[in-house]
């Protein structure tokens, strides 16, 4: 029944009910329905109703606590004791009066309609259990789930280590102790001492990496409606003196090659020209063995990859290192032939070859535009820039140029003049001038930029190389950088990469430790060092030198670089060498101040050098200078005893005819009897007939005296031999 006619039922029987929550005596409300049943329903049938409101009622019993005096006016009789139990088996009976709520939802205040009525409960029996399943034996056990591996950052304190492998930080201070190492809270560690106490704690971890915790390039969807047609972005590559910076400069009618030493390229040029009114971007890459990582970002930054083989030289290993570059960063590939004007060209060889790499010309059938060029004599040049304007147009290449700018470091040196200059390519959006930029860890504002020309620019539009100064250091060739809202935010951008940099950097110091003992070792194993100071004019150049030292044999002689930057040699560069005795390499920079004065007074050598490969040379003469040489052991002569003699003063005398080579007197010589050497000493006279003589002859005989030795016998060979000290190679 709901609670208005509840209410209505009370309220006519005379009880001052107002509200669903007020509570009744039960006697009352029996007594109320009694009557309004007898009244309305003469049938008899009325005794179903006070058991309905006795059921509307009794289900919030449970709110007893809550029950207020009746609104009667009657006086409330004393609380029962437990004991008393007629009152509850028999409600109307003269026991236990009960006062009940009309509606108890009502008096807790929750909105809505009442939730459905709970049956009584029957006694106070036991509940029920949920009935017991026995487990399936047979069943495959379940395979535990395998937890992944922690990520934590290369040099992380040890409470960051704590906290990433959820354990006190007080039972990892406990671990470092128990394994010899005492740190503290804030105490760097190295990746050695991370792994250990992983494995300590049966825990798995991956430790970042700085270099491997990039930030990835980011991915912008524009709205087509912002989007406009950019230059295609082409990359020159190739083997070292094919041609690729010659074809570049017949294209733009300028005399680069002749500026590059050694006729090499050794740095990555950026530069732009028009072709039908169409405005194409080129990256001149090295070729030279060394500058493999150059070759890797220009292929990466590309639109398509030009690879330039010679006609008469064919494929080469650094040809087949381009065309995997290319592959890696996905850009569609041609090929240029270059050369066809020289005798042996054999364009057709070239094909040959190149489709063994996968390349199958599309004359032959394939997918890949192949182009004969000459640099030097200018033929086909057109037909070359007309097949990568019909590439560049088949890719719709498009950039949204009112954003943002962003992009990728090209290459980056240090001016003496003018600080930091860094070439950058433009890939989305429009650089100006003032803006503030943060390249890794090298914040800065665009104070100026020229254009690959050197022509002063305000602005630089997607595709555009240019040259940027205002960076505060010099970034790496390579990295991605962005335009942010203010100097303040560049700041702290790069410093937190900064400072992840150098905590990584005190952890490898950490881990490195050099006891007596390793210094006793290296001694006597005969381990010698040739400390480095190097010095570039790009940050690719010198990325490429300290390759290349990295890749000479290391096991006689180390070399060491204990400070490379980009830049002239300066004084602070020349005090470290002599304080740690190195030598100073200097890479396309000259000594600068007063550096010449401090060296020849330190007693520094200074060495420079503009080809990489000469460097390389003169390095590894130097570390074979530092070899001992190796002592080696020559037969000069062999002689046979046939007969001997004794004499009173000079003892036995061995007659001897030389077989082989030449015999000196007072040589070293050694007595061989059936294969064993029993004597090695000197020959202590030397005669023919009865003269002394210096040396003997093959064919000849001769009598022999061995120095303090006298048992000689018929048939013995005496071997005359010599030592000398050879130089040793790595």
């Amino acid at each position: 029944m709901p609670s208005k006619e509840v209410i209505a039922k009370l309220q006519a029987a005379g009880f001052d009910v107002k509200a669903a929550a007020s509570s009744v005596d039960e006697a009352d409300v029996k007594r109320a329905f009694d009557g309004g049943a007898a009244e309305e329903t003469p049938s008899g049938n009325g005794a179903g109703q006070p058991a309905a409101a006795e059921q509307s009622a009794q289900p919030a019993a449970a709110g007893e606590g809550q029950s207020r005096p009746a609104q009667d006016g009657q006086s409330r009789p004393a609380r029962p004791t437990r004991g008393g139990r007629g009152g509850e088996q028999a409600p109307g009976g003269g026991g236990r009066r009960r006062r009940v709520v009309i509606d108890s939802q009502a008096s807790r205040g929750r909105p809505g309609p009442p939730p459905p009525q709970q049956p009584l409960r029957r006694g106070r029996g036991r509940r029920r259990r949920t009935p017991w399943v026995e487990p399936d034996l047979n069943a495959p056990p379940e395979e535990p789930k395998e937890q992944p591996p922690t990520e934590i950052k290369s040099g992380a304190t040890v409470k960051e280590v704590a906290e990433s492998l959820g354990i006190a930080t007080s039972e990892v201070i406990k671990k470092l102790m128990t394994l010899g190492e005492m740190a503290t809270l804030t105490q760097t560690l190295s990746d050695d001492a991370i792994e250990v106490l992983a494995d300590s704690f049966e825990k798995k971890v991956d430790i970042v990496h700085a270099a491997e915790d990039l930030e990835p390039e980011p991915v912008y969807e524009d709205d087509e409606e912002a989007l406009a047609e950019r230059p295609p972005v082409i990359t020159i590559m190739g083997h070292v003196d094919h041609g690729k910076t010659s074809l570049l400069d017949a294209i733009r009618e300028t005399e680069v090659a002749a500026a590059e030493a050694g006729g090499i390229t050794q740095h990555i040029g950026a530069y732009q020209v028009h072709h039908s009114d169409h405005a194409i971007t080129f990256l001149d890459t090295p070729g030279h063995e060394a500058f493999t990582a150059m070759r890797a970002r220009g292929g990466r930054a590309a639109d398509i990859a030009v690879v330039v083989v010679a006609a008469d030289d064919g494929v080469m290993p650094q040809t087949v290192e381009a065309i995997d570059h290319a592959k890696a960063a996905e850009v569609p590939i041609m090929v240029a032939v270059n050369k066809i004007d020289k005798e042996g060209a054999d364009p057709n060889r070239v094909r040959g070859e190149l489709a063994q790499q996968g390349l199958t010309p599309a004359d032959w059938g394939g997918d890949i535009e192949f182009v004969d060029v000459s640099a030097k004599t200018h033929q086909n040049l057109e037909d070359l820039l007309d097949t990568v304007v019909t590439l560049a147009e088949i890719q719709e290449l498009k950039a949204n140029p009112d954003t943002e700018a962003s992009g990728m470091v090209i290459e980056s040196r240090l001016d003496p003049g003018r600080g930091a200059v860094v070439s950058v390519l433009v890939q989305r959006g429009k650089l100006k001038v003032g803006d503030a930029i943060v390249a890794g860890a090298h914040p800065g504002r665009a104070r100026a930029m020229h254009d690959f020309r050197g022509t002063k620019v305000k602005e630089a539009t997607p595709a555009q190389p240019v040259e940027i100064l205002g960076f505060d250091g010099v970034p790496e060739a390579g990295e991605h950088f962005r335009v942010v809202s203010n100097e303040r935010e560049a700041r702290r951008i790069a410093g937190e990469r900064a400072n992840r940099l150098k905590t990584e950097a005190l952890a490898r110091r950490a881990g490195v430790r050099v006891s007596l003992e390793d210094v006793m070792a290296r001694a006597q194993r005969g381990e010698k060092e040739l400390n480095l100071v190097l010095k570039a004019d790009v940050a690719g150049s010198l990325e490429a030198l300290a390759d290349e030292i990295a890749k000479l044999p290391q096991d006689q002689v180390l070399a060491n670089v204990i400070h490379d930057a980009v830049g002239g040699i300066n004084e602070s560069d020349v005090m470290l060498a002599a304080a740690s005795e190195a030598v100073v390499i200097g890479f396309n920079v000259r000594p600068v101040g007063n550096a010449p004065q401090v060296a020849q007074r330190e007693g520094v050598e200074i060495r420079t050098y503009s080809v990489i490969y000469k460097v390389i040379e003169d390095l590894r003469d130097a570390m074979e200078g530092l070899l001992d040489p190796e002592e080696i052991e020559e037969t000069v002569g062999q002689l046979e005893i046939r007969a001997t003699f004794r004499a009173s003063r000079v003892g036995t005398i061995a007659g001897c005819h030389v077989t082989d080579g030449t015999v000196r007197r007072g040589g070293p010589a050694r007595l061989v009897r059936d294969g064993t050497v029993i004597y090695d000493g000197r020959i202590g006279s030397l005669r023919r007939f009865k003269d002394d003589v210096r040396e003997v002859t093959a064919g000849l005989e001769c009598g022999v005296v061995l120095e303090n030795y006298a048992d000689v016998k018929e048939g013995d060979v005496i071997e005359v031999y010599e030592t000398r000290q050879r130089e040793r190679a790595l």
